[in-house]
């Protein structure tokens, strides 16, 4: 027994690991509404989500059942075999939520846990089939119960957006983007339906889960539901109403704080167990196997009757929950992309577009020609200002943090979640609160048609990216499960350790990663201005973020001349990999240049053409270097012969020369200082000079036949991306001189 009681201990390991990383992924689930409406500061929005966490696993009992008997029949599997189960379900389940939470990718701990039950339950399973063949898969398997709970995480995919969506749309409808004047009128009633729901959902749904409450108390609560309801319906309106008469509270700020109390709440009752439920029944195992005669082959009949979870037990987990919350860096890299697809603003998106999403977008384009067909213009001229976000008087133009969506949508995304969530949780189905929350946001963003022609495409794909790898988290649980399981069965504690030691590796690799993809998406971030009034500001950034663009120029093309002077494939893999972050940086720049001309003095047409003209240069800059850098890694990838040495010669002469005005302009642009602006000029002169030399000396080496086909096309593509970019690096340059005199006159302004 002394073994198992090692993989006892191993399995709380593994419950703490396992808290860490889940709940790193499912911050996401109760962080998103109030961060992104930028309901109050950070901190008070973690100080409430931390007591919905101590709160919600006091009711998170009844859900620890699932783990124990909702995947598979305990009784007839004995100890050692569910002890494999188990270390099998926890190892795949902390490389698998780490994984996920390095890319920021929102997946579903609940998802994870259940099918890494059901690969492993299947795989020993088959493994006492093959030993005795009087029993059935679907005797070992509860077939039932996890067909239930595997069609009602897919079910809540769309019942979460097509819920979200309607009761966004209804309540859009009522209050609009400037709803502060209906607020006033309606705001109380609203907040009383809001949070009389979500009292209904957690307390008296929730009440028969909590591992506190007696049967006679959660008996009381059930027979006077209405009571409850009518209470908490007139005490939620009395006391908002007052906080907008006397104190003059935003009721929507109210309504979310106590949203994400409750959607907080909801998560942990629901989504603990995916934590420490496995673990729990491990322990629920092992103390059982110990008091009967033969711990080692008593089967665990035991396990099927209802088992209460000791409090202190659910809390010390609770705190471990709260403690990650605050410290981890991956919950904030998962919720930025929620965020980020459900904001109400056009601007950079970070995915790109897809045939698939093409076609959907098309889809929905064609539905809205027939419903403008079809509903008469006055009614959609009425709907239409009504969702009209421009009216939106939440957003200040002067702010540099504004909130990704409005108050009024926060609250709903709250409230919807908590309730669809708690309702699950009072079934003892282990909803997906990640699948919920992340489908009514994108329901809700919908509805109040963040989704334009100018970013549908994209946020498509967004949701298509993320759908799709909650199946591939499906499958891979499955799979790496079930594999385990069987190296576990057979080689015991060897092939514990080493699936151990591959996990610790998994976790220090994904580490690593993670830091090296934070800091790349920091310094991108630097380029991404909010909106802004400060027009002096603006232009300086402009060229600020331009110094940068072109050092990250400069360095990449030199990288990709050495490459190819070297005939190094791997140098310009990576140089041909960096050109789409170049692309995205001329993207930011370029929008945050339309940001800066809407601003602009719209009489002073000369100046404000030419500060336009930046758009213009970062594109051919863009082009060039990128043409440059595909050209290099496709000759060599092809195996083709290396420049000649004479060619290697006036090609570096022609790298260093543009080397040298790339770094100087980048430098004026960085420090915003005058700069010579005639030396560069010669500079420039002096390149051309060398193009007009070596293009002599190239015919020269064609007429002799010394400079293939091939090598010639390279040379000369190469020659002319680099005048490009000089040019229009010289383009800049002269632009920025006339900045100068744009933002003096804007002072005097």
């Amino acid at each position: 027994m002394e073994i198992y009681l090692g993989a006892i201990v191993l399995l709380a390991f593994l419950a703490i690991s396992d808290l860490i990383v889940g709940v790193s992924n499912d911050a996401v689930n109760f962080l998103n509404s109030p961060i992104g409406s930028k309901v109050a500061p950070r901190s008070v929005i973690l100080i409430i989500a931390s007591l919905g966490i101590l709160a919600g696993v006091t009711f998170s009992s009844g859900m620890m059942e699932v783990a124990r008997k909702g995947i598979f029949h305990p009784q007839y599997f004995n100890m050692p075999e569910l002890v494999v189960i188990f270390l099998a379900v926890m190892l795949t389940d902390v490389i698998l939520l780490d994984l996920y939470n390095t890319f920021g990718l929102p997946t579903s701990t609940t998802v994870s846990i259940v099918f890494e039950l059901l690969g492993a339950a299947v795989a020993i399973s088959l493994i006492k089939i093959a030993k005795d063949d009087r029993m059935t898969l679907g005797d070992y398997i509860n077939n039932e119960k996890a067909l239930a709970i595997i069609l009602g995480i897919l079910l809540s995919i769309v019942l979460a957006f097509f819920v979200g969506a309607f009761i966004q749309y209804i309540t859009r409808m009522i209050f609009t983007f400037d709803f502060h004047q209906q607020l006033k009128r309606y705001g109380s009633i609203w907040g009383g339906i809001a949070l009389s729901s979500i009292v209904y959902f957690i307390l008296i749904k929730g009440a028969k889960g909590a591992s506190f409450m007696s049967n006679d108390t959660v008996l009381w609560i059930k027979t006077h539901t209405i009571l409850i309801l009518l209470v908490s319906f007139v005490a939620f309106f009395l006391i908002l109403q007052l906080f907008m008469s006397l104190l003059k509270i935003n009721v929507l700020k109210v309504i979310i704080l106590i949203g994400t109390f409750a959607i907080a709440m909801a998560f942990a009752a629901n989504d603990l167990m995916n934590f420490i439920g496995v673990p729990l029944a491990g322990l629920n195992a092992f103390k059982f196997a110990g008091v009967t005669d033969n711990p080692l082959q008593s089967t665990m009949e035991v396990m099927q009757q209802p088992i209460k979870s000791d409090t202190l037990l659910l809390l010390l987990a609770g705190t471990i929950m709260v403690v990650t919350l605050w410290i981890s860096k991956k919950a904030s890299t998962v919720s930025k992309t929620e965020i980020n697809l459900a904001r109400q603003d056009e601007g950079i998106e970070r995915f790109g577009s897809s045939p698939l999403s093409r076609i959907i977008v098309r889809m929905f384009t064609s539905l809205s020609r027939v419903y403008h067909k079809v509903i008469p213009k006055k009614w959609r001229s009425i709907m239409d200002r009504r969702f009209d976000h421009k009216q939106d008087s939440t957003v200040h133009k002067g702010d540099e943090e504004v909130a990704s969506f409005d108050l009024l949508r926060a609250s709903v995304n709250l409230v919807v979640a908590s309730a669809l969530i708690s309702l699950a949780t009072s079934m003892k189905l282990p909803l997906s609160t990640t699948y919920v929350t992340f489908m009514v946001a994108m329901g809700t963003s919908l509805s109040d048609r963040a989704w334009g022609s100018e970013s549908a495409v994209y946020r498509v794909t967004g949701v298509l990216t993320v759908i799709g790898g909650w199946f591939f988290t499906a499958f891979m649980a499955f799979t790496v499960s079930s594999i385990f399981a069987v190296a576990i069965y057979y080689w015991r504690m060897p092939g514990v350790l080493g699936i151990l030691a591959l996990a610790l590796f998994m976790i220090y690799r994904n580490y690593h990663l993670h830091k090296t993809r934070s800091r790349v998406h920091q310094t991108t971030e630097i380029f991404n201005l909010k909106k802004i009034s400060d027009v002096g500001f603006a232009i300086n950034a402009s060229f600020e973020h331009s110094g940068y663009f072109l050092n990250e120029i400069n360095q990449t093309l030199n990288q990709s001349f050495e490459g190819l002077f070297t005939q190094d494939r791997t140098i310009l893999k990576i140089n041909k990999k960096e050109t789409k972050k170049i692309q995205k940086w001329t993207n930011i720049i370029i929008a945050n240049i339309f940001k800066t001309l809407r601003l602009l003095d719209k009489q002073d047409m000369v100046q404000t053409q030419a500060y336009a003209q930046i758009i213009n240069a970062l594109q051919e800059i863009a082009e060039s270097q990128r043409d440059a850098i595909l050209r290099a890694d496709t000759h060599v990838n092809n195996n083709h012969k290396g420049l000649l040495k004479v060619q290697i010669e006036e090609l570096s002469q022609i790298k260093n020369c543009l080397n040298e005005l790339l770094s100087r302009t980048a430098d004026a642009f960085l420090k915003g200082e005058h700069v010579d602006y005639q030396y560069i000029r010669s500079r420039f002169n002096k390149l051309k000079k060398l193009a007009h030399e070596f293009d002599k000396n190239q015919i020269k080496r064609i007429q002799d036949e010394s400079s293939k086909t091939r090598l010639s096309i390279l040379f000369y593509a190469l020659m002319t991306d680099c005048m490009k970019v000089a040019a229009q690096t010289l383009n800049l340059l002269g632009i920025f001189q006339e900045s100068f005199k744009l933002n003096s006159r804007i002072k005097k302004d």
